[in-house]
């Protein structure tokens, strides 16, 4: 486990890292939809029976226009929760400036909810209500559930977009270098990226990393299937 330190400057700092968003989401979302997307298509093509350049040709196309698609999903997506958060900030302030009583008797309730009572909640009704963005910041978080972390949409969409055309190249890797028996070497490349990707995403979860790794893969795995099957019956 790791070390997890209790000075005030230890404190302080893992506070203010929290200030911003991180991107663990969005690298995983885009490596494993990189990985997937990509080998669906070349398991498709290959079952179908076509040339090794169809694949190679048509897997570039995903990697660079589905990744570019889910980058600005996602920068799209992200921009949208940022704005509705400063858009319910703006209906907090007017609401302070409107309604200042009925602001605090909701804060009051809030601490409530949080089991604060007695002299303790009024102490810090009082406290809170005296520093405008602690009340707002704590309003923001008991009435609409929207925490301080803002995220940030370019970051988002780049790291989305990075972690797809990673992840998405590697299937077509023994293509583009014609080695032998391509299409067993991709499978092989790919599900090691799904175990990876999932093995790597268990540092953030309780789950052993063998088994966020299995279970990665198959999911990866099940999506290759598929294609696969779909391409056979295409088979020229």
């Amino acid at each position: 486990m790791k070390d997890h330190g209790h000075s005030h400057e230890e404190i302080r700092a893992r506070l203010d890292a929290l200030r911003g968003s991180g991107h663990l989401r969005d690298a995983i979302y885009g490596g494993i939809d990189g990985s997937v997307t990509t080998f669906a298509i070349v398991a498709g093509v290959a079952g179908a029976g076509l040339s090794p350049y169809v694949i190679v040709a048509l897997g570039l196309a995903n990697v660079l226009a589905d990744g570019f698609s889910m980058a600005a999903g996602n920068f799209s997506g992200t921009k949208a929760e940022l704005d509705n958060a400063k858009r319910l900030r703006q209906i907090e302030e007017e609401h302070l400036r409107l309604y200042p009583n009925g602001e605090r008797l909701e804060l009051k309730e809030i601490l409530r909810n949080k089991g604060l009572s007695g002299d303790t909640l009024e102490a810090a009704t009082e406290e809170i209500s005296r520093d405008r963005n602690r009340w707002i910041a704590m309003m923001m978080e008991g009435e609409y559930g929207v925490g301080e972390i803002e995220p940030h949409p370019l970051h988002a969409a780049i790291v989305t977009f990075v972690a797809f055309l990673i992840a998405g190249m590697i299937p077509l890797l023994p293509f583009i270098f014609s080695v032998p028996n391509a299409f067993a070497v991709s499978a092989f490349l790919t599900f090691a990226v799904f175990f990876v990707i999932g093995a790597a995403k268990s540092r953030w979860s309780l789950a052993s990393w063998w088994k966020s790794g299995g279970e990665t893969l198959l999911i990866g795995g099940i999506a290759a299937a598929i294609a696969y099957f779909v391409g056979t019956l295409f088979h020229v």
